[in-house]
Formats: structure tokens, sequence, C-alpha cells
């Protein structure tokens, strides 16, 4: 695969194919425990699935769970590519501070 391909130039079939070579390489890291390595290829995999996702199905105001983090959620101020912008909720904590989120992170 080419290295310098940005995952939003990428087919369908490419991102699949990236995800399944990184899930491999974060495997390995993980079993050599190299947590910082196995950490990096987690997040380029999210952002990967980002990039196989519609944003048009993600809508400001609307909230979601987000995953890996059981009973916080996420309510989109706005989107900008495949990056939903908003605050976390916790309980009836909202976060003051805003942030961008990649909508593979969200879960309806």
């Amino acid at each position: 695969m080419e290295q310098d391909k940005r995952y939003s130039q990428m087919t369908s079939h490419e991102l699949h194919q990236e995800i399944a070579a990184l899930k491999e390489k974060a495997r390995k890291a993980e079993q050599l425990g190299i947590v910082n390595e196995f950490a990096v290829l987690e997040r380029k995999i999210t952002m990967a699935k980002a990039y196989m996702l519609n944003p048009e199905d993600y809508k400001p105001g609307e909230v979601y769970e987000i995953e890996g983090d059981p009973g916080v959620h996420f309510k989109i101020t706005y989107m900008n590519g495949v990056f939903a912008w908003g605050h976390r909720i916790r309980g009836e904590m909202v976060n003051r501070e805003e942030e961008g989120l990649p909508i593979s992170m969200l879960m309806k």
C-alpha cells in the first residue's frame, strides 16, 4: 500500500486493507508490550474507520455514547469532515471545553 496516501483519498477496499494491516501491527505491538506504538496504531485504526462512515449521518444537536468510554456521551455542536465537534457529557456534567472526535468513536 502507498504510504503517503491519505485516508481521505483511499477507496473503501484500500481502507479495509489498511485497517487489517494496522490491526496486525497493533497485535504485535501489544504482544511485545510496546504500549506507545499500540496506542498510536489504535488511533490510526479509529481514523481509518472514520473515513468509511458517512459524516451526513451525524447531526449537530445529537448525542452519542463514546466508544471505549462507558457512561460518557458526546453532544455534537458542528461537523467538520469526519470530525464531530462538541462537548463530552458525564452524567449531568457537561465539559466546557470543545473537542473534535472522529465519528468512528461515536455510537448511536
